[in-house]
């Protein structure tokens, strides 16, 4: 049997590369780990150079009457031999092109911006690199849809994981614990689970890096990114059926935290050995069945919904995943991001704050935070 104990434990302060963000247009992007910074005015255009010749250039225009007229002028500028396709992203006027110029290839993407000053400004971004590295597509897909045009997109599917795999319409379920009425989207469950799979293979790139650490955080990420609006509904259908959310000290927030992580803990244990091992938030919350790493997930999108910080902490070594709240009391705390946060172990019924003496060096740990 495992001894669960209370320990008070930090980590040294470790530096991770953040997403980038533009104050004058009010976008971010978080490009995989390896890309550098080669040039650009750093305001309206950016050059990045990234792992064997991958390039990223973004820029940000306002001269143009629309989407189409400047990936019609992109295109003819770089002598582009590749097919463009135009949809809607969250409401936002946009484009998917294929690039297909002199030695290279990859791919572009468009998007209207909010307004800014009465202009309607464009940004475009080109990932790209030579044509004989293959591999350098994961690459690719990765950066363009780590493009978030407003803060609005930080927590809603990339772009081109929304182009490639449309949501769908809308329809009602119930999920399997706690008999909640709530509503998914048709494609939800599937597009995500392509989307965790291809992130993984990036991944791959980074296991015998000196950037693993960064990566693995960027992956965790990403698919909180990927996965918080699909699963919102049910998170706040769940959050409601317990009544109001926490609004008192410390004692009512952490009565609510381990709410939701009974919730999770209740789930079936389930591991599929099979690729990221990682099942999407959509089908694990509303089956709910899963691993560590999307119990965990799962618990801060809850608690975000309540209006409470959360986070989670992930481990090679021990092959586990844990959550992190932001709350008061004892128990086992981790310091990520200049938070003590109290920790969440979700795979065992146990109280929050106590932690396996088996997976207890905080060195073994990384924090990934979502804010």
């Amino acid at each position: 049997m495992k001894r669960f104990f209370i320990l008070l434990f930090f980590i040294p302060v470790l530096s991770f590369a953040e997403p980038m963000y533009s104050p004058t247009w009010g976008f971010f992007i978080d490009l995989p780990e390896g890309y550098e910074y080669a040039g650009g005015d750093a305001r309206d255009s950016f050059s990045f150079e990234g792992p064997n010749g991958a390039m990223f250039d973004i820029a940000v225009y306002v001269r143009y009457s629309g989407i189409k007229e400047l990936v019609s002028d992109v295109h003819k500028r770089i002598g582009n031999k590749g097919d463009v396709d135009f949809f809607v992203y969250n409401n936002r006027q946009a484009a998917v092109m294929k690039l297909t110029f002199d030695k290279y290839d990859g791919l572009a993407f468009a998007v209207e911006l909010d307004k800014n000053n009465g202009m309607q400004p464009i940004l475009i971004a080109l990932a790209y690199g030579p044509a004989k590295e293959k591999a350098l597509e994961m690459f690719h897909l990765s950066a363009l849809d780590s493009i978030c045009p407003s803060q609005a997109e930080r927590r809603y599917p990339g772009p081109i994981i929304d182009y490639s795999y449309p949501r769908g319409g809308q329809k009602r379920a119930v999920i399997a614990t706690g008999n909640v009425n709530i509503l998914i989207r048709e494609n939800d469950a599937e597009a995500s689970q392509v989307f965790i799979e291809r992130e993984f293979q990036l991944l791959q790139n980074y296991v015998n890096s000196d950037k693993w650490q960064a990566a693995w955080i960027r992956y965790y990420r990403s698919i909180y990114r990927d996965s918080y609006d699909r699963i919102a509904n049910i998170a706040s259908m769940i959050v409601r059926s317990w009544g109001a959310p926490p609004s008192g000290g410390d004692a009512e927030r952490r009565a609510f935290a381990q709410r939701a992580l009974n919730l999770v803990q209740n789930y079936k244990y389930e591991r599929t050995q099979k690729g990221s091992d990682f099942l999407n938030l959509v089908t694990a919350i509303t089956e709910g069945r899963g691993d560590c790493d999307s119990r965990a997930m799962i618990c801060a999108i809850l608690l975000s919904q309540a209006g409470m910080r959360a986070a989670m902490m992930i481990s090679r070594q021990y092959s586990h995943a844990m959550g992190l709240v932001d709350v008061g009391g004892s128990g086992a705390r981790f310091e990520s991001n200049g938070v003590k946060w109290l920790v969440a172990e979700t795979t065992a019924n146990v109280e929050i704050g106590l932690i396996a003496q088996d997976v207890s060096d905080p060195n073994h740990w990384l924090g990934v935070v979502f804010d």
